[in-house]
């Protein structure tokens, strides 16, 4: 789906950023897997809890204290009476839960279908491609790497807000990404998930905004304000770009196939 909710820009497009989590992969079903498979790891390693009451303690310790939070399973051995960790060294179960975190990282760290193409493809036109992320600069550009996205993005246009030093609730984050590869706001699009962090804060910067609709954490969040455009997929940015921009943006091969 593309739809259209301020009706489209007027000015000549020169820059598109894109938001990391739940935009460009799915951060939410990823996180569930590898959480769940650092507590199978852990339990193996000699922790004596439910692998399903351990998951939820996870769950809050995580919702309390922050996903960039770097002794979540610390705090979570502290819930659990000394008798949990039987004669085990707690090191070691930490270990094993951190170690399976990683793997399932490695094995299915994975971009959504649609988005290694669409990339290629926007890479192919004189748009300038960026990514305005959140979190931590190492945590957030390991992402980039892993995803493979980092040879379709200009060097220049990665912005992340611990080492930029703006939060993304802050519009000035948009502005000053916006200023720094040369080009003004309306000039820009923002492709994000969540209404609130990638709608609301660009919209008041003047960029264009696309709201791509999905199935994590910030599913049901409503924002102050509306998109321009709403998405189900990258795909769909095509359609807008061709359509509203005058892009001329060929199909990624994947989706020539199908026609």
């Amino acid at each position: 789906m593309t739809r259209a909710v301020h009706g489209g820009a007027g000015a000549p497009l020169r820059a598109v950023f894109f938001d990391i989590d739940d935009t460009l992969y799915s951060t939410t079903e990823f996180a569930e897997r590898a959480r769940r498979a650092s507590v199978d790891a852990m339990i193996g390693a000699g922790l004596r809890v439910e692998p399903e009451a351990c998951l939820r303690e996870l769950r809050e310790i995580i919702s309390e204290f922050g996903s960039n939070y770097d002794r979540h399973y610390e705090k979570l051995l502290g819930r659990f009476p000394p008798e949990c960790l039987g004669r085990v060294n707690p090191a070691v179960i930490i270990a094993s839960g951190i170690v399976a975190y990683h793997q399932v990282k490695v094995r299915e760290l994975r971009p959504f279908p649609e988005v290694p193409g669409v990339l290629a493809a926007l890479a192919r036109t004189p748009l300038l491609l960026g990514c305005i992320t959140s979190g931590l600069t190492v945590k957030q550009a390991e992402k980039l790497v892993r995803l493979g996205l980092t040879p379709h993005l200009r060097p220049e246009a990665i912005f992340i807000t611990e080492q930029v030093g703006i939060g993304k609730s802050n519009p000035k984050l948009f502005g000053r990404a916006c200023r720094e590869v040369g080009v003004r706001p309306e000039e820009a699009l923002y492709v994000g998930d969540n209404p609130q962090d990638d709608v609301d804060p660009p919209n008041e910067a003047g960029l264009v905004t696309v709201l791509r609709r999905g199935q994590g954490r910030h599913a049901q969040a409503v924002g102050r304000t509306r998109p321009d455009y709403e998405i189900e997929d990258l795909d769909g940015l095509l359609t807008i770009l061709r359509r509203d921009f005058g892009i001329a943006v060929a199909d990624p091969p994947a989706l020539r196939e199908t026609r």
